[in-house]
């Protein structure tokens, strides 16, 4: 509609504002979907211009196609198209432009080798990957328990304890996957495998019994763990946080699994388990219409862009790190005298610069020893710190 803006006149009230609050997260939640994807070498201003877009346009126009009463909520198929938390609304339409985005930009240098295939570029901290998986856990159940948008409504407690069940299970299957598989227990893989499960259950949460969670979420980490390998490997697409893989193949999931376990006890949703099948196809309608809105603003945007003012950074701005030429500091300050960035399994003391530069200058020589060094941000800041030390 035409009003409402600024909260002012008819919608300066209680309830519309609590509303605006509890939507405008989520709206910044489809942003920080593609920022993961679109890490490490993405200019500020196309980050900002893609944001704005996305907060509104993009998520608010497919939200009211569901959540306002619009063409998708009222199919004539099942109960409509159902999505209690927004499994389409913000994990599919972010996830399908994080997507296109990373597609559009290209791979971070010396991610792919000459023939293909990639190469792994870990995250420099495993203990702040934990901690943020916590923050995010914690935060999801304001973001399911609160779609009842009423603190009174009992299904909370349904939602509630639905969400803790996909998680769990989401990051108990890949415990047990990374460790049959590897013959170690991939933390990085557990923590993505229990935002897969919360990503999975935010549509369903609210429909399906607490068994039904389970099995959402312990299928979410499989279907997680298979997109990251189709994506890098197969479309050699660059997604540093899998937010792809977790935020949209999971948000596909969650939207089809309503129109299968859906037990028919709230808002009249029933799935194939109470033998109906016309759910499940305003599911698959919705769900295709999500991903067709969002790669179609994705590609529209992210081209535009690239061919008008640019999205990528330069290589010398991606080889030392967006913080320091966009923001004016380093994210990650060291001291004067020691730098503690792992390059190998080696820490480098300045102390020994010309042994270390030695060895620094030999492995850039070989390609494979290019690809490492360059793989580590970190790295490639104290190669550039030991030249100068040299020069001195």
């Amino acid at each position: 509609g035409w009003d409402g803006f600024f909260l002012c006149g008819r919608s300066y009230d209680v309830q519309t504002i609590m509303f605006w609050l509890f939507q405008m997260v989520f709206a910044t939640k489809t942003v920080t979907i593609i920022a993961g994807a679109v890490a490490e070498r993405m200019k500020f201003v196309p980050y900002i211009i893609y944001s704005c877009l996305m907060c509104g346009l993009i998520y608010p126009i497919y939200g009211h196609w569901v959540w306002g009463g619009g063409w998708l909520s009222t199919l004539p198929f099942g109960a409509g198209v159902k999505d209690f938390a927004g499994c389409a609304c913000v994990h599919t339409v972010g996830g399908i432009m994080a997507f296109v985005g990373a597609w559009v930009l290209g791979p971070r240098k010396g991610k792919y080798n000459p023939d293909g295939t990639p190469n792994a570029i870990p995250g420099h901290n495993l203990v702040y990957v934990v901690i943020g998986t916590f923050i995010l856990a914690f935060g999801w159940f304001g973001f399911n328990a609160g779609s009842t948008l009423a603190a009174t409504d009992l299904r909370m407690s349904v939602v509630a304890s639905n969400t803790f069940i996909a998680a769990a299970a989401g990051a108990s299957i890949m415990l047990f996957l990374t460790w049959a598989m590897t013959g170690y227990v991939d933390l990085l893989f557990i923590c993505n495998g229990a935002l897969a499960g919360l990503v999975a259950i935010t549509a369903p949460c609210a429909y399906v019994e607490p068994w039904a969670a389970a099995v959402i979420g312990l299928l979410s980490g499989l279907i997680m763990r298979g997109a990251v390998w189709f994506v890098e490997v197969k479309l050699k697409v660059d997604d540093p946080l899998g937010a792809v893989a977790v935020h949209a193949a999971n948000g596909i999931w969650g939207m089809l699994a309503i129109g299968i376990f859906a037990d028919g006890t709230y808002g009249g949703v029933s799935g194939l388990i109470t033998g109906s099948g016309w759910q499940l196809l305003a599911q698959a309608i919705g769900t295709g219409v999500a991903i067709g809105w969002a790669f179609a603003w994705g590609a529209a945007i992210f081209f535009i862009l690239k061919y008008t003012i640019g999205i990528r950074v330069s290589d010398l701005v991606e080889s030392d790190g967006v913080d320091t030429h966009i923001h004016g500091s380093p994210c990650y300050p060291v001291e004067q005298d020691f730098i503690a960035p792992m390059v190998g399994e080696a820490m480098i003391d300045l102390g020994q610069e010309r042994e270390q530069l030695s060895l620094l200058e030999e492995a850039m020589s070989k390609d494979a020893g290019r690809e490492k060094i360059y793989s580590d941000k970190l790295g490639r800041w104290v190669y550039a710190r030991l030249k100068t030390e040299k020069k001195r």
